[in-house]
C-alpha cells in the first residue's frame, strides 16, 4: 500500500472517530454554527488533502527537477534522526508559521480558524486555502520525502495530525487528567509537552482578559513545548466560555467562500480584515 494512501485512511478515521465521539455527546452540531460556518466547515475538510497533496507533490518535483541525483539520498539516517529533523522542519516552522500568521500580514488567511464560535474537529482544517498553499512546513516535507523520510513521514504525520485533531475536539479528553490529584505529575508533563484541548481552547477564546484566553499565544501544533520554550505558554486546566471573533459577534459572519478564497475575493462588509482596508490581528 502506498505512503499517501495509508496516511490517508489513518488521518481520516482518526478524524472519523472524534467526529462519532462529539456526535455521541451531543457536541458536533454546535448550536453556534452558522449556515456559513457549516458551508466553510465542510469544503475546507474536504478541499484539505487535494491542497497539502498538490503541496507536497510540488515540492518533490520540483526536487527532482532541481537535484534528482539527492532522490533518497538521507534513505539511510535513523528513524531518531528523521524524527528529529521533521520536528523542526515541519511541526517547529509551522509554530513559526502560526504565530506570524497572528500578525497584521498574514491574518486575513488565518482568521478563518478563529471565526467559528465553537470548537470541534469541524475546526481543525478550517484556514483560508492560500494559508495551506504557502505553509513552510509542507513544502520543506515535500523535500524530505523525495530526500528519502517516506515511511518515517508517514507515521509522524499520523501522530501529529491525531495530537491536533485531539487539541480541537469537543470532546476534551484532557479533562480526566485534571480530575484525579494522583494524575497531577501526567498532567503537568502532557500539557507542556503536546497540544491539548485546555491549551489550544485557549487560543480560540472569545477574549483574553478573563484569566482563561490566550489568543496571543498557545501557537503549538504537535509540541506545546514550542511555547514553553518561547513564552508563549499560558496553561490553565480550564476552559473559555466562548470563542470566535468580537468583530464578528458586532458584525455578523463573513461569507464563508471569501473566508477561503480572500483575496481572490474581498468581504462587502464595512469592518472587515478581508476587504480593502488595512489589515489587523484579531483584538477583544
Amino acid at each position: 500500500m502506498e505512503t499517501q494512501t495509508v496516511q490517508m485512511l489513518a488521518v481520516v478515521s482518526v478524524l472519523l472517530a472524534f467526529g462519532l465521539a462529539e456526535w455521541v455527546q451531543g457536541r458536533f452540531f454546535a448550536p453556534e454554527a452558522t449556515r456559513e460556518d457549516n458551508r466553510l466547515d465542510v469544503v475546507v475538510t474536504l478541499l484539505f488533502p487535494l491542497i497539502s497533496g498538490a503541496v507536497l507533490a510540488t515540492s518533490g518535483a520540483l526536487c527532482a527537477a532541481l537535484m534528482p541525483e539527492q532522490r533518497n539520498a538521507w534513505a539511510g539516517w535513523s528513524v531518531w534522526a528523521m524524527l528529529a529533523v521533521l520536528l523542526v522542519a515541519d511541526d517547529l516552522t509551522q509554530y513559526l508559521w502560526h504565530r506570524l500568521s497572528h500578525s497584521s500580514v498574514l491574518w486575513p488567511l488565518h482568521r478563518a480558524h478563529h471565526s467559528a464560535a465553537y470548537m470541534s474537529v469541524r475546526v481543525v482544517y478550517r484556514n483560508n486555502a492560500f494559508y495551506y498553499a504557502l505553509m513552510p512546513g509542507l513544502w520543506l516535507s515535500g523535500a524530505l520525502v523525495f530526500l528519502g523520510f517516506g515511511w518515517v513521514y508517514v507515521g509522524y504525520s499520523i501522530v501529529k495530525v491525531s495530537v491536533i485533531i485531539a487539541a480541537h475536539s469537543a470532546v476534551r479528553w484532557d479533562e480526566w487528567l485534571y480530575r484525579h490529584a494522583a494524575l497531577r505529575p501526567l498532567a503537568w508533563l502532557v500539557q507542556r509537552t503536546i497540544s491539548t484541548p485546555a491549551t489550544h481552547f485557549a487560543h480560540h477564546a472569545l477574549v483574553q482578559d478573563d484569566g482563561i484566553g490566550h489568543y496571543t499565544g498557545n501557537f503549538g501544533n504537535l509540541l506545546f513545548l514550542w511555547d514553553v520554550l518561547f513564552g508563549t505558554a499560558h496553561i490553565t486546566q480550564r476552559y473559555p466560555p466562548a470563542y470566535g471573533l468580537s468583530d464578528d459577534r458586532a458584525h455578523g459572519p463573513e461569507p464563508w467562500l471569501v473566508q477561503f478564497i480572500f483575496p481572490l475575493l474581498r468581504s462587502k462588509r464595512a469592518q472587515t480584515v478581508l476587504g480593502k482596508q488595512a489589515h489587523r490581528p484579531p483584538s477583544a
